[in-house]
């Protein structure tokens, strides 16, 4: 007997099998032939949460320049060597082929306004952007969570983009809580177990 003005629930909601199981139970994507789609290709790497950069650098006029990117990582521990790449079709691009040095900025969780500034096309990027010019030469933006001066050592061409490694000659880091990108969302980076 139902009391009246009550609400019953229809159905629980059923949660996917790929929720439950992994990717094993999705259906399998192929990158070869007709049916290839980029964006849904995009969408899966997206599944990988990544720290938010901004690769800063000084061209050979004295120009500064500034570019978003999440595909830095670290290449090794001896020598200190690091990697990220750019769109080959970046306008900033060639400051940072003909620079000597970068500097990667890892951005705190607080500079979501600052990653989508660099993420965009702007005459002047640096303009009433708090930063400063260390020994190599390219920017390092104030308040970041850590940052990496780099010798821009070799450069390697990968389908669309160009691989940038740099030698490491100085750093500097904090604990703030850094800002991560997955799924087409900013995330905040902390520990899920407290230590």
């Amino acid at each position: 007997m139902a009391l009246e003005g009550a609400t019953v629930p229809n159905e629980i909601p059923k949660i996917p099998d790929t929720e439950i199981l992994g990717s094993h139970a999705a259906p399998v994507q192929s990158t070869a032939g007709e049916g290839y789609d980029v964006r849904d290709f995009r969408n899966a790497l997206g599944s990988f949460a990544t720290g938010v950069t901004i690769v800063t650098a000084r061209s050979r006029s004295g120009g500064l320049y500034g570019m978003t990117a999440n595909s830095f990582t670290s290449v090794s521990l001896t020598p200190p060597l690091v990697l990220w790449s750019a769109s080959l079709y970046a306008q900033s691009l060639p400051a940072f082929q003909e620079g000597s040095h970068f500097v990667v900025n890892i951005l705190a969780h607080d500079q979501i306004d600052l990653s989508n500034k660099f993420a965009r096309s702007h005459e002047n990027k640096f303009a009433e952007i708090d930063h400063m010019i260390p020994e190599c030469g390219a920017p390092v933006l104030i308040g970041a969570a850590a940052h990496f001066e780099c010798r821009n050592e070799y450069r390697h061409y990968g389908g669309d983009h160009i691989i940038f490694i740099g030698h490491v000659e100085r750093y500097a880091y904090t604990h703030k809580p850094t800002l991560l990108f997955c799924r087409g969302k900013y995330m905040r980076g902390e520990p899920l177990i407290p230590t």
